[in-house]
C-alpha cells in the first residue's frame, strides 16, 4: 500500500527546492508568502542578515480597521498593498518573490499583485 504524502509536505519540499535558488540580500530582499486557511501573511526578509525588515498579514491592526474576511482574495490584495507600502516606507523598492511553495494562483498571485500595484518591483 502507497503511502499518501500530505499536502503541506508536499508544499514544504516545493519551497525547500526554490530556496535552494532563491537568496535575499539587503540591497533586494526576499518577499516570502504564507498561506493558511484563515489568513495570509508576508515578510520582506534579508537573508544575508537573517532579519525580517517589514511584515504585514491580515491580523495587522492596519488591515483590520478596514474590515472584510482575512482569507479571500480581495484580503490578500490589500495584504500585498499593505506590505508594499510598509517596504517603501524603509526604502526598499525592489524585492525576489517567493511563493512559498504554492501555486502562483489566487491569493498568492493577488498578493503579488497588490505588491507590485503599489509600487514595489519584482
Amino acid at each position: 500500500m502507497l503511502k499518501r504524502i500530505d499536502r503541506n509536505t508536499a508544499r514544504k519540499k516545493r519551497h525547500l527546492r526554490v530556496r535552494k535558488k532563491i537568496f535575499g540580500t539587503s540591497e533586494r530582499p526576499r518577499l516570502s508568502v504564507f498561506r493558511s486557511l484563515k489568513h495570509i501573511y508576508a515578510q520582506v526578509i534579508d537573508d544575508e542578515n537573517g532579519t525580517t525588515l517589514v511584515a504585514a498579514s491580515s491580523l495587522d491592526p492596519a488591515f483590520r480597521e478596514t474590515g472584510g474576511k482575512g482569507s479571500d482574495k480581495e484580503a490578500a490584495r490589500r495584504v500585498g498593498r499593505l506590505i508594499a507600502e510598509k517596504a517603501i516606507a524603509k526604502g526598499i523598492k525592489s524585492v525576489i518573490f517567493d511563493r512559498g511553495g504554492y501555486l502562483y494562483h489566487g491569493r498568492v498571485k493577488e498578493l503579488a499583485e497588490g505588491a507590485r500595484e503599489a509600487g514595489l518591483e519584482f
